[in-house]
Order: structure tokens, then C-alpha cells, then sequence
């Protein structure tokens, strides 16, 4: 296809998204008239063309104007008029991922002529081009790994029912593209829409009550259900399809190198409601849905499964296998398949009663049920195996193979649950034992050294150290529950349920060695008496911080050299997981030294894993928003240097983004297309890099900008005495923890200091205030103290920016963060500011940088506007930002009345803070961003 083609079909496909913003827009018009009449039409309309006037160009006569439309609200109107902006952007965003699909769609129409970027099938004909033979490729399927980790941080402000909608309307907006529908139909197709955007306006957007922990377990389990039980089995079916297609020589059977887990009823870092007993209870709801799963998919298979014994023969052993299922299954709950000549649905109802018993507790037989997955995988062999023999092939591999793959996946515990706890619960409950035991009074207080020798003899020493005759506090009783309730979950669940025991702001070899004391006083680290260990349970580091992330190699380094710990890790495969956390790193030395701290880091622990003989396997801890390490999942993975992949590496995906990009079938699939593409080129690379020679002189380089950006980063946020004041006055940060958005906490505790807020809030707030400071702040001063108006060391930078990736990903990620936020709307929340010279002095600080950092990004990208490298997101923030700044403009004045009404003790005016809750969930709407 010539380029003019391919542009004239991008713009026929661009018209068509267009198209679709304007029919929901008209349908939301149609709702406002319905539910408000004509004057909040009205007003809406004229609010929204003063608010585009404005960006095509301020005066100050236009924005006394706009601002007077804005105050002149009555209550009743305003609170219509933001829920008008705001159900705005979630139409926008739906026909903006129905326009993924539909671009994804318009390249496999046109197969074999112009194969889309990022796909499976891209990277799979670039290895054939390359001349990569079948023995490397396998090498590379079988060396790639990535485990998506769903948490529960407090980052997803969108209900569950509102989501809900949002799948159907995303439905019958597809519709619209279909050609064949009659005059009628497209008549009844505006109805039903017209119908689910009354029934959006009609559904509150906030929820009245902090979700549970049980609450989010289920909101996580809701893409498993609705989109990535049968979305993961998808990916893997391409990557074998492309395989066999460029390399028909080998029958491929790609092993399971995509999974996902979940943080969310283990992590208890900061939340008192993860308790033992909601761990437990979070594995029987993952395996209840897992069951269920699998009982509704043979039932779908039963219907393909109406072969006959009077046509075609059937093997052996799947005759013997139902023999024995007659004996040892009775079928309580309905018949078994009536048609003895039918034995393909005689095995399946078999087969679903067997689920059922697995699923039923109270069930104690031995027999009857599958004791573990394989069990269930050795029947669907049976049967796939005997279908190919009588050339039902497309049965075999379309229904049996995916239900293998499935099983494969998700076991019965649909996901693997990671543990996390903060370093210092571990201390307290330590110091307790170690003082009740008569071991040492003061454990707390020993030097680093002192901790480790301690903590290695009672490793080396088979006697236990705790005993369930003495009376522990609270605390140190639920810290050793959680030990215990591994290991029964170990033993119910599988050993695959639960395998990492992550620890909060790891800052020694100890805080790993204590969690191994703990996990061996309840058999999950033990040495027999051949001297071999068994350890089902890995403690696995999270470095956060800039100074944790400098003293992780060295802490890594005394660990493998520790022989108890060592042989742990060596029975786990000489396997080590480690986790980086880019929210904290970035909360206290800023964006661009994170980067490069984490970069650093990842580097300097790779090479002494290289020196044990350990394979690592780096856990990303990153967030949504830029500012907490967010960006695309594929490009995430690309940022990574290619030698650090090791035996896989894990991501997490938390809040907005699960809603982002698995809540709609066609959208998971793309991404975790792109995700199987990033991962395959980075495999490639890794075996072939391809290092620039100047790399070196480059990292020179940026180590210089590192430190110069910290220091002016850290100039702001940790030494300027009005700075708090500032965030805390000029942001929503109080009335963000009033979005029941989350069971966790804001702060770690109940602390007004900086360090102990959390990440989240931090860049949540700056998102809602239009700043995104997290994001960008301080990398202007670091680039400007190595350019300093030299043009040399401007070419320099631009040759960077061309050859190094990651400073390439650098850049390219402070230009979404600028585009994004917006000063001259930032500049309206510091009128919140009680001390005004402050505030000045302050936003001019923040608007200075802005302006160094815009500019120097331009000389280095050689463009003429920020994101003319990516028109689309350009065109897109472009679109979106005049519907947004009304919000913010309302969400300033609002915020203004209702912490002037709590100054003066005034009782909250109930529909004041819901109004202020509606604006921060409608910017997060407009910007797509939370935190």
C-alpha cells in the first residue's frame, strides 16, 4: 500500500471517530433537554464555546466573561453542568477506544499488504526477514516472561456500574460501523444508545461508602470474568499462528510466557483491613471464579461435542476413562448424557460434576474431583487427542486446546497472590519473639552486622522460635497469622497460589531475613536432614526511595553471600525477585533522577546477580500517571536495558489503567499484543545489542543532569519552607481522600509530614490542579547545566535524544507531561493559597522551569510544538482541554466555598462536596489520568 493510500485511509478512519464524538455528544444533548430542558442545554453550550474561545485566544475581557458564565450557576444547574462535562469525556474516551479497534481491524483487512506496528505478527516476520533460524526463535519464546500484577491502589475513580454502561454503549457504538444495518435498525441502534446515556446521567458516579477489601478483590476479578480469561488464550493462539505461518517447519506449542497476578488481599503495607483471614478469603474467590469459569466453558464445548460412535471411532482410553468416571462420580445436580453413543458428552458431564465437586468445600472425597489442574488437563487431553484421530480438528484446537491453555493460566487459583508488608512490621514483630524467647531484649537497636549473624543462626538452627502457648501482642500476632495462612493456602491452593513476600522499604539484608525466620516457622523454609532446602516462599525486596535504590547492589551483594539465604534462593530455581518502586523514587528526587537512578540500579543489582549465579526477575512497580513511572505497556517494557530482562520481569497495573486497558475485549487484546511485541524485540535485542559506542559518554553525561535536577527538585520540595503549605492549599489533596476510591489509607500513617504521604495522592492531587509537577518539574535545570547555550552540547543532546533510547523515552515522556498540564488553569488554584507572597513566589518557580524545560525539549527534538512527534495524543489533549478547564475553574471555586464554610466549623454542605467529588472525577475523566 503507497503512502498516500495508507494516509488517505487513516483520514477516512479518523472521520469516523469524529463521527462517533459527534453522535454521542448529539445523544447527550438530546439527554441534557430531557433531564434539565433547554437551558442547561443552553448553558452548557455557551460555557463550552467561551471555554474553545478562550484557548483560540485569551483576553482579559473573554475570561471575566467565561468566569462570570461559571458563577452565575445556581446550584441545581451547576451540579448538572459539571456531570454534563464529565459524562462528556466518558463518551469521548469510549469512541476513542472503539477507534483502537477499528484501526486494528482496517490493518487486518488489509493482510500481507500493510501488517500494523506492535503486532505479534510484525515482529514475527521481522525475525524471519532477519534470518533468525527456528532454533533461536525458540530460544526466545521460550526465554520471554511477563506476569501484569493488578493492584488495589486508590487510582481507579469510576464505579464498577459505571463501567458496566460504558461496555454496552462501547458495543453499540461498534455497531455503528456495520454496513448492513437497515434505516430501522439504525433507529433502534440511537434508542438503545439514547437509553444507556440516560441511564449513565441517571447512575451516581460516586461511591457512598470506602470499598472493602473484599470489594476490590472483586472489581480486580471482573476483567478476569469479562475480558482476559478468554483474551490471554487469544494472544498465545496468534503467536502460534504467525510462528507456523513464517516457520511451517516446526509444530509450535508456545509455553505460558503471559500471565497476570494480583496484589489485591495481600498487600497490607499501610492497610490495617488485609488481614489473614481476607487473604485466605481472597483465594477462594479467585478459585470459585476460576471454577466457574471452566464448568461454563464445557458447557459451551458440550454443544460442539454431538459426535457418534455409528460414524467415527473414538480412542480407547477415553472409553476406559469414562468407565472409571461411572464408578467413582455421581452426577447429583443432572443426568448424564443420555446418548450412549455420544461419549464426548457423556465425559464432558462427567467432567462438569467433578468441577463442581472441586468447587464445592464442604465435598471430602478423594475421588470425584480434580485434585489439582493436571488432573483436569489429563481428561481434556483424552479428548482432544481422540478428536484429532477422526479429523475433527478445528474442534480439538478451537474449543479443547483453549481450555487446556486456560487451565494452564489460571490453575484454580486464577491468580497468582503476592504478600506485602512494610519492613518495619516485620522489626516490631521480630524485636517481640526475640525478647518473649529470651534471645536478645533489644533487637531493634543492633547494628545492621548484629541483625544479620542473629538472624542466621536462628536460620541454621532447627528449633523454633515462637510458641502458640505465649501471648503475643495484636500485631505481632497477625504478622505471624499471615505465615500461616501461606502455608494453608500452599497446601489448598497450590504451591503456585502464593510464591513472593514483597517488603516495603527494604533498607538491609535483614528485613529479607526475617521474613525467611518467619516463613521457617511455619515449614516455608527448611532444611532436611540431607542437608537440602525446601523454600516455597521468596521475601522479595521493593527498593523505593533514591537513597534505597544506591544501597540495593550492596545489599543484594551480602545476601547471595550469605549460605542459608543462598541455598533458599537456589532451591527456588537460582531465581531472585526484586522490585523497583518508581513512585517513591520519583516523589523524593524527581522524574528525571528516578529514571536514571532506577536505571542505574537495575544495572548495578543485574551485575551482581551475574557474579552469584542468580537469574533475576525485576518486579516494576509502576503507576498510571507519568509521574509514578505510567506509560504504555509495550514502551515500559522497550525502556527496560535489554540485559536486565533476565528470566522475565513483572509490572503492575493499577487503578484507571485496568479500566483503560482490559474493561473492553478489543482494547486487552491490542494491548497485550503490544506487550508480546515489546517483549519478543526485546528478547532479540537482548541476544544481539546493538550498544551505541558513545553509550558511556552518554551516561556521563546524564549522570551530571541526574544530580543537577535533584538538587533543584529537592531545592523546592524539601527545603523551601512555604512549599507544604503550597501543594497542600493549591491542590485537592484533602478532599481526594473523600472520593471512596480506595480501602487503603492515604498517608502510611496518621501523619501530616511529606514523607509519610503516599505516592499516589502526591500526583493525584498535582493531576486535578493541572500542574502534573511529578512529572516534569526539575528536568529543565538538569538538561540546562550541561547545554549552558553551547551549541555543541546541543548537538550532543539531539545526538542522544536519536541514539539512546532510554534518553529518547526520557524526553519523549516529559513531552505527554507538558502537553498535559496546563499553567495559566494551574494559576487559578493558588488563589486558594492563604499566603499570596508565597503562592506568587512559588507558581513563578513552577512556571519558570515549565517554560526552560518546554523550550529546551524543542532544541533537542528539533520540533516546533511540543508532541509533534505523536500529532494523535497531540490533537487529542488539544480536543479535550477546553471541556476540561471548565471543570477546573468550577472545582477552584468550589473548593474555595467549601474550605471557607470549614474554617468556620460550619457542618459540610453535602451537595457542595459532592460537587467538588464531581469535578475530580471528571478532570481524571478529561485528562485520563488519576494518579
Amino acid at each position: 500500500m503507497s503512502d498516500p493510500t495508507i494516509a488517505a485511509s487513516r483520514q477516512a478512519t479518523n472521520n469516523l471517530l469524529r463521527r462517533d464524538i459527534r453522535f454521542l455528544g448529539n445523544i447527550l444533548g438530546e439527554v441534557l433537554v430531557s433531564q434539565g430542558g433547554n437551558e442547561l442545554l443552553a448553558i452548557v453550550e455557551k460555557i463550552r464555546e467561551m471555554s474553545k474561545s478562550l484557548r483560540a485566544q485569551f483576553t482579559p475581557e473573554l475570561y471575566d466573561e467565561f468566569k462570570a458564565a461559571i458563577n452565575s450557576c445556581d446550584q441545581g444547574i451547576r451540579h448538572n453542568v459539571i456531570r454534563a462535562f464529565a459524562i462528556y469525556f466518558q463518551l469521548v474516551n469510549i469512541a476513542e477506544q472503539n477507534h483502537r479497534i477499528r484501526r486494528k481491524r482496517d490493518y487486518e483487512r488489509s493482510a500481507g499488504e500493510n501488517i500494523q506496528p506492535g503486532s505479534i505478527e510484525s515482529v514475527v516476520k521481522e525475525l524471519h526477514q532477519r534470518g533468525v533460524d527456528v532454533e533461536e526463535v525458540q530460544a526466545i519464546v521460550g526465554q520471554i516472561s511477563l506476569e501484569l500484577v493488578m493492584t488495589a491502589h486508590p487510582t481507579e475513580a469510576t464505579r464498577k456500574d459505571v463501567l458496566d454502561i460504558h461496555q454496552r454503549i462501547a458495543q453499540d457504538v461498534a455497531e455503528l460501523d456495520n454496513p448492513t444495518l437497515t434505516r430501522r435498525e439504525r433507529e433502534q441502534l440511537h434508542e438503545r444508545l439514547q437509553s444507556e446515556v440516560l441511564t449513565l446521567w441517571q447512575t451516581d458516579e460516586l461511591r457512598d461508602r470506602k470499598p472493602t477489601v473484599l470489594d476490590e478483590v472483586r472489581n480486580g476479578l471482573y476483567y478476569f470474568d469479562e475480558t482476559l480469561f478468554d483474551v490471554l488464550p487469544e494472544v498465545y493462539g496468534e503467536l502460534e499462528r504467525c510462528l507456523h505461518n513464517y516457520y511451517p517447519s516446526e509444530d509450535w506449542h508456545v509455553p505460558s510466557f503471559l500471565r497476570f497476578g494480583s496484589w489485591i488481599g495481600g498487600d497490607r503495607d499501610g492497610n490495617p483491613s488485609v488481614t489473614a483471614r481476607i487473604t485466605l478469603e481472597t483465594l477462594n474467590m479467585h478459585r470459585d471464579l476460576a471454577l466457574k469459569k471452566y464448568e461454563a466453558g464445557l458447557r459451551q464445548v458440550l454443544d460442539h461435542l454431538s459426535f457418534s460412535r455409528n460414524i467415527v471411532g473414538v480412542t480407547q482410553e477415553l472409553l476406559d476413562s469414562i468407565e472409571r468416571d461411572r464408578e467413582t462420580t455421581e452426577v447429583v445436580t443432572e443426568e448424564v448424557w443420555r446418548n450412549e453413543k455420544e461419549p464426548y458428552r457423556i465425559k464432558a458431564s462427567y467432567m462438569v460434576q467433578k468441577i463442581r465437586n472441586t468447587a464445592n468445600r464442604s465435598y471430602k472425597g478423594k475421588e470425584g474431583k480434580y485434585e489439582t489442574p493436571e488432573a483436569f488437563i489429563n481428561d481434556l487431553r483424552l479428548m482432544y487427542v481422540s478428536l484429532r484421530r477422526h479429523g475433527a480438528d478445528y474442534v480439538a484446537d478451537r474449543h479443547i486446546k483453549k481450555l487446556v491453555r486456560q487451565v494452564r493460566l489460571f490453575g484454580f487459583h486464577m491468580a497468582t497472590l503476592d504478600v506485602r508488608q512494610h519492613s518495619k512490621e516485620h522489626e516490631n514483630a521480630m524485636s517481640e519473639v526475640l525478647r518473649m524467647m529470651g534471645i536478645t531484649s533489644e533487637y531493634a537497636k543492633l547494628a545492621e552486622e548484629e541483625k544479620i549473624v542473629l538472624l542466621t543462626n536462628v536460620l541454621n538452627d532447627p528449633r523454633p522460635i515462637t510458641s502458640p502457648y505465649l501471648a503475643y501482642s495484636d500485631a505481632t500476632r497477625e504478622t505471624l497469622d499471615v505465615y500461616r495462612a501461606v502455608q494453608e493456602a500452599q497446601r489448598e491452593f497450590g504451591r503456585n497460589c502464593i510464591v513472593s513476600y514483597l517488603i516495603s522499604m527494604t533498607q538491609g539484608a535483614s528485613d529479607l531475613l526475617e521474613v525467611m525466620v518467619f516463613g521457617k516457622e511455619y515449614g516455608l523454609y527448611r532444611r532436611e536432614s540431607d542437608g537440602t532446602v525446601v523454600c516455597t516462599l521468596q521475601p522479595s525486596p521493593l527498593f523505593e526511595t533514591i537513597d534505597d535504590l544506591h544501597a540495593a547492589p550492596g545489599i543484594m551483594n551480602t545476601l547471595f553471600g550469605i549460605p542459608a539465604y543462598r541455598d533458599s534462593v537456589q532451591a527456588l530455581g537460582d531465581r531472585q525477585e526484586i522490585m523497583l518502586g518508581y513512585s517513591d523514587s520519583n516523589k523524593d528526587g524527581g522524574v528525571l533522577t528516578a529514571n536514571w537512578e532506577l536505571r542505574i540500579a537495575l544495572k548495578e543489582i543485574t551485575e551482581v546477580a551475574r557474579q552469584h549465579g542468580v537469574k533475576l526477575k525485576f518486579f516494576h512497580g509502576r503507576g498510571g500517571a507519568l509521574g509514578r513511572g505510567g506509560m504504555p505497556l509495550n514502551r515500559s517494557i522497550m525502556a527496560q536495558p535489554p540485559e536486565t530482562l533476565g528470566v522475565g520481569i513483572k509490572i503492575t497495573e493499577q487503578g484507571e489503567v485496568l479500566s483503560q486497558r482490559y474493561a473492553i475485549k478489543g482494547i486487552a487484546y491490542r494491548s497485550l499484543e503490544q506487550a508480546t511485541w515489546a517483549l519478543i524485540t526485546a528478547a532479540m535485542l537482548a541476544r544481539n545489542p546493538q550498544t551505541d559506542i558513545n553509550e558511556h559518554q552518554y551516561e556521563a553525561i546524564m549522570r551530571g543532569i541526574s544530580e543537577a535536577s535533584q538538587t533543584k527538585y529537592q531545592d523546592l520540595i524539601f527545603r523551601d519552607p512555604d512549599f507544604l503549605a503550597f501543594f497542600k492549599e493549591t491542590t485537592p489533596l484533602p478532599e481526594v481522600g473523600e472520593l471512596n476510591i480506595g480501602s487503603r489509607p492515604s498517608k502510611r500513617k496518621n501523619s501530616d509530614r511529606f514523607e509519610d504521604l503516599r505516592a499516589i495522592p502526591w500526583v493525584f492531587a498535582w493531576t486535578q490542579s493541572r500542574y502534573l509537577l511529578p512529572a516534569w518539574y526539575a528536568a529543565g535545570t538538569g538538561l540546562q547545566s550541561f547545554y549552558q547555550g553551547k551549541q555543541d552540547n546541543l548537538k550532543m543532546l539531539q545526538r542522544m535524544y536519536a541514539k539512546w533510547s532510554f534518553f529518547r523515552t526520557t524526553i519523549d515522556n516529559l513531552q505527554m507531561a507538558l502537553a498535559k498540564a496546563d499553567l495559566q488553569i494551574a494559576k487559578e488554584y493558588g488563589r486558594m493559597v492563604k499566603d499570596q507572597a508565597a503562592a506568587e513566589r512559588i507558581f513563578t518557580l513552577i512556571k519558570e522551569e515549565y517554560e526552560l524545560t518546554s523550550d529546551l525539549i524543542l532544541q533537542i527534538t528539533g520540533q516546533q510544538d511540543i508532541l509533534d512527534n505523536v500529532p494523535i495524543l497531540q490533537e487529542s489533549i488539544r480536543l479535550r482541554n477546553p471541556y476540561v478547564d471548565p471543570l477546573s475553574y468550577m472545582q477552584v471555586e468550589l473548593l474555595s466555598e467549601l474550605r471557607g464554610q470549614r474554617e468556620t466549623d460550619e457542618a459540610d454542605d453535602a451537595d457542595l462536596l459532592r460537587e467538588v467529588l464531581l469535578t475530580i472525577n471528571g478532570i481524571a475523566a478529561g485528562l485520563r489520568n488519576t494518579g
